[in-house]
């Protein structure tokens, strides 16, 4: 069997290295658009059409055009360099999904939150999660049409971030931008003294 199909369905023969890594953030901040933009597979993906029921506890405020939302996860692979290979798993967002982060998050080196500026505190739920399972993280601003922006230094000081955690600006749509938090996690990992996954 060939390594790599016509349709790059195969790891390379020279991958020896393998990362799991977990993507969060809240309810419609671009982690399915993300891992679909990365993704050298066709990702596996749980987005269901949101119902009339799903109103009554998902709040769409300020998203008007949200039709689907993720119900388990994302699953996306990249092949980062001739070694190493990136297996992303995106989680819900919304609260009453949140028992399933743990379970994404076991065996992941680290992770990347997602930030929508118009709703920065929404994301602090994925940090402290990150946080409290010892999984070294960055945080990457969604670029959203019509939401504030702001300074580097103002937006460590509201997301209250300690100074070694990475902090990119990204616009998830475009593969090339939607990697840049994937490349700034791995250089993180690998300026730690270890890599020991959560148990």
């Amino acid at each position: 069997m060939r390594s790599i199909s016509s349709e790059g369905r195969y790891l390379a023969a020279g991958v020896t290295q393998s990362v799991k890594l977990v993507v969060l953030g809240p309810f419609a901040v671009g982690k399915t658009t993300l891992v679909g933009a990365v993704s050298e597979i066709a990702p596996a993906s749980t987005e269901e059409r949101m119902t009339r029921a799903g109103e009554t506890v998902d709040s769409l405020s300020g998203l008007t055009d949200k039709t689907t939302t993720t119900v388990a996860l994302d699953f996306g692979r990249l092949t980062l360099t001739d070694d190493l290979v990136l297996y992303m798993f995106g989680g819900p967002g919304q609260p009453r999904f949140s028992f399933m982060i743990d379970e994404l998050m076991r065996g992941a080196l680290g992770g990347v939150v997602l930030v929508d500026t118009a709703r920065v505190t929404e994301s602090w739920d994925a940090m402290e999660r990150l946080e409290e399972a010892g999984l070294p993280y960055v945080v990457a601003v969604n670029s959203f049409a019509g939401s504030p922006r702001y300074g580097e230094a103002e937006l460590r000081r509201s997301l209250d971030l300690h100074p070694s955690t990475p902090l990119v600006m990204c616009d998830v749509r475009r593969r090339e931008s939607a990697k840049t938090p994937l490349i700034a996690l791995v250089s993180h990992l690998l300026s730690r003294p270890s890599l020991e996954p959560a148990s």
